[in-house]
């Protein structure tokens, strides 16, 4: 069943110079100002994503969280293979055409927790540690690796942060590695009234979106005006199977579907 479950305004996630995020939920949000058109800027896509999840944190080792760790789990291995990537081949190139992902592994970092603020760099380190010591398969050009923070963790991106400017973001090291950071949705505007599970897939489905069609945030497709492929329908929702999902900007549309 497809439907628009919450139908803010269309609203570019570019806040204080950040192109990348999942902006907080705003009900009567302003409507973009020019007709949204994503543009190709000649830079690398994930044409067959490998999805690497990382939950940070022991606080994810409690049964209800444990829980939640294999729903997100089952939610890529679905959703990686659905019609939400069928979708976006609109967004091929000659050289580039994009196709099925795959969902590669999973792990929980225990050795030491992310504490109550973490910073973006914070998060880099740790990938680039465990990239090196094994703990993380070596990056290719279509891993992506998914953080996952517990509750009561702030991700701070610059000079903005989890819950009072964003949801989610993705980002990459050094044009190399790509990962994506999902903060525990632990405020009304990263939650639209829908369930903690639920909140997750959207502000995931946006990242995993972005990530594939712009690794690189700015040098994929992207709207100058509007962000990414994402930012343009952020909290337009669907169900794909029985996951809910954001809607993804088409241009062939000229709409979020």
């Amino acid at each position: 069943m497809t439907g628009d479950y919450s139908s803010p305004e269309v609203v570019p996630s570019t806040q204080n110079g950040t192109i990348n995020i999942v902006p907080l939920y705003v009900p009567e949000a302003p409507a973009a100002t020019t007709t949204p058109h994503l543009t190709y800027n000649n830079g690398p896509l994930l044409t067959a994503v490998q999805v690497f999840t990382i939950f940070w944190g022991s606080a994810w080792q409690q049964p209800s969280l444990n829980a939640l760790v294999q729903n997100i789990n089952s939610f890529f291995g679905f959703i990686l293979t659905s019609a939400l990537i069928d979708q976006l081949t609109e967004y091929n190139t000659q050289e580039q055409q994009i196709g099925h992902g795959s969902l590669i592994g999973t792990t929980m970092v225990t050795t030491a927790d992310p504490g109550s603020s973490i910073a973006d760099s914070d998060i880099q380190q740790m990938l680039n540690d465990g990239i090196t010591n094994g703990t993380f398969p070596q990056p290719t050009a279509n891993t992506l690796y998914f953080v996952y923070l517990p509750s009561g963790t702030t991700v701070t991106q610059g000079e903005v942060s989890s819950c009072q400017t964003f949801c989610g973001y993705h980002d990459t090291i050094n044009g190399q590695i790509f990962y994506a950071v999902m903060p525990y949705p632990d405020c009304e505007g990263c939650m639209n009234n829908l369930s903690v599970f639920d909140a997750l897939t959207t502000t995931s489905s946006h990242e995993l979106c972005e990530a594939i069609t712009d690794p690189i945030p700015g040098q994929g497709w992207y709207d100058q005006n509007n962000g990414e492929i994402g930012d343009i329908c952020a909290w337009h929702l669907k169900q794909v199977g029985n996951y809910t999902v954001q809607m993804e900007w088409s241009n062939n549309a000229k709409n979020c579907v």
